[in-house]
């Protein structure tokens, strides 16, 4: 037992050292984007019908390093500024199926193809869900309405890349991180050499475990690399796992409920149906390429050797530590109760520490608001302070997030 601990426990260190230097690029450049463009300046290019505003909202979303749970409120917010389904649609698809930080990532654990191929999937699926949205659903667009930018001083940004860089996206993706990390050495250890060279043989039955695997799965772009490497390593064809990068990240119950409730019956089965069709189609070509280039194993195998072996273990214990801090318990100075709070109110979409701070953020804006504390477990927001409820709510909302009044 203490044998086959030890394995996994090594198996996901080398997938974790593999990750880490590309892993704090991608947080520096994803901090980078959030800060100097923001939502504001996607929002402001959404709203028309048009072919070319789903265009814009798959490219915009291709590299922004928001999770599948972080990008449903940005996609509210779209929304409400005006976008279209259909771009809205495209964004929810390309958005949290790649990143700048997982595309590096990919590049550290599955190679140069995968790195160049896997944001090339997510920019054909994004356009392919939008314009058929258009074409199956066309009715239902709205007008754009869209709001003056906010400007601010360089220097704020400059803190503001930092802090989302190495703070929020850090707390955003490590709980899946660090799942996806270990789930790759169990499988590493746990999957015999032999089980699809003998029993799973045909590439079409790897493509339809991996959709049964990933569309319910909730899994985040950079969470999904270290599984999709494990996978490779025992067999399955470099095509299935792009279908799991591709599905995985798109298709989660979280996601598929918020494309149901708030886009509609048709956006859904839009969304649903063509994101299974591309990811299998996305993953048959893949396969083709692989094969043609002579279907060399070094193509989709890590690519992270480069990188001395010292700066390679000072980035894994640079990362580890940014990662932990969202595991630690809260400061002493942060335990208060909601209920102590004058207004307690329940937002039912806040589902991650990317949702938090952007709550926290949008709320402390409010003239006003002296406190506020979140309890993300419990979804809910207190603030005290001097103003009315339906100010709180109003910038919650904004935000784009559902709130209710905390029933006792």
């Amino acid at each position: 037992m203490l044998d086959i601990l030890y394995s996994i426990f090594h198996e996901s260190m080398n997938l974790w050292l593999a990750m880490a230097p590309y892993i704090l690029l991608g947080m520096f450049f994803a901090g980078i984007l959030h800060a100097f463009l923001g939502e504001g300046f996607i929002a402001r290019h959404l709203g028309d019908k048009s072919i070319t505003s789903i265009l814009k909202a798959t490219l915009f979303g291709i590299p922004l390093p928001i999770c599948s749970c972080g990008v449903i409120p940005v996609a509210a917010s779209l929304q409400k500024e005006g976008a279209s389904k259909s771009s809205v649609l495209s964004f929810l698809v390309s958005t949290p199926t790649t990143g700048v930080d997982s595309i590096l990532a990919t590049y550290a654990l599955l190679g140069p193809l995968f790195a160049v191929f896997r944001p090339i999937a997510a920019f054909f699926n994004g356009v392919v869900v939008g314009v058929f949205n258009r074409f199956f659903n066309p009715e239902g667009e709205t007008v754009p309405t869209p709001r003056s930018p906010h400007h601010r001083k360089t220097q704020f940004k400059v803190k503001e890349a930092i802090r989302y860089g190495f703070l929020e996206l850090a707390e955003d993706i490590g709980k899946w991180l660090v799942i996806g990390v270990l789930l790759g050495g169990v499988l590493t250890v746990a999957i015999p050499e032999s089980l699809l060279t003998q029993h799973i043989t045909q590439p079409a039955l790897h493509f339809i475990i991996m959709l049964a695997f990933a569309v319910p799965l909730y899994v985040c772009a950079t969470g999904s690399i270290p599984i999709a490497a494990a996978l490779i390593g025992k067999g399955f064809t470099p095509g299935a796992a792009l279908v799991f990068l591709i599905a995985g990240p798109a298709t989660n119950t979280v996601t598929l409920s918020f494309v149901y409730s708030k886009l509609g019956r048709r956006a859904f089965m839009v969304y649903l149906i063509f994101i299974v069709l591309v990811s299998l189609c996305m993953g048959w070509i893949f396969n083709l390429v692989w094969q043609s280039l002579g279907g060399d194993v070094d193509l989709v195998m890590p690519h992270g050797q480069a990188i001395p072996p010292a700066l390679t273990a000072i980035a894994g214990i640079i990362l580890l530590f940014l990662i932990g801090r969202g595991f630690l318990p809260a400061k002493r100075g942060d335990k208060v109760k909601t209920e102590d709070m004058k207004f307690e109110l329940h937002v039912p979409e806040m589902t991650c520490n990317h949702c938090k701070m952007t709550i926290e953020q949008a709320v402390k804006k409010i003239p006003g608001v002296e406190k506020i504390h979140i309890d993300l477990e419990t979804k809910t927001v207190g603030v005290n302070g001097e103003l009315n409820l339906d100010t709180i709510k109003q910038g919650i909302q904004e935000a784009g997030y559902t709130v209710t009044e905390k029933k006792t």
